[in-house]
């Protein structure tokens, strides 16, 4: 083992050190030491934590945008089945009637139902207007603040 110790800059000692030791040739750490080292250590626990995060949301997306991509690809597919088994309906009704009753009657049930839909959507819209704001986090921010806060 060589002797480096010498050689090396006060500076480059006490970054070889281990977080929390004594520099060599130091018997005791002042606080001022010690708070940066903690100050250090704490700091590189969030950037670590911070890397973490980012690597699983990363891979979060990557995994939930090939899931979109095919959910859009049946949705789309779906749809064009849907067309043809409309026009299929329309066929069979122009069985007993004119191929353009067929039609007409299966357009207005298509009617119906996207009237029907809409207002259920309108209605599901308002409900969920009316409950956005999130109240119990609210509740437990201004509690938390109060608790916080000197003198209350």
């Amino acid at each position: 083992m060589s002797n480096d110790s010498a050689t090396r800059t006060p500076t480059e000692r006490a970054t070889s050190r281990l977080t929390g030791q004594p520099a060599p040739g130091e018997t005791e750490r002042t606080v001022g030491q010690l708070v940066a080292d903690a100050t250090h250590d704490l700091s590189a626990l969030v950037q670590s934590e911070i890397q973490l995060a980012k690597a699983e949301v990363t891979k979060g997306i990557s995994f939930g945008g090939k899931g979109i991509a095919f959910l859009a690809v049946a949705g789309f597919l779906a749809l064009l089945g849907l067309i043809f088994l409309f026009h299929t309906l329309a066929q069979v009704i122009a069985v007993w009637l004119p191929v353009w009753a067929g039609y007409l009657i299966i357009t207005l049930v298509l009617f119906a139902i996207a009237a029907l839909l809409g207002l259920l959507g309108i209605r599901a819209v308002k409900k969920a207007k009316a409950n956005a704001v999130p109240q119990r986090a609210i509740r437990n921010a201004q509690e938390t603040v109060t608790a916080i806060k000197p003198g209350s």
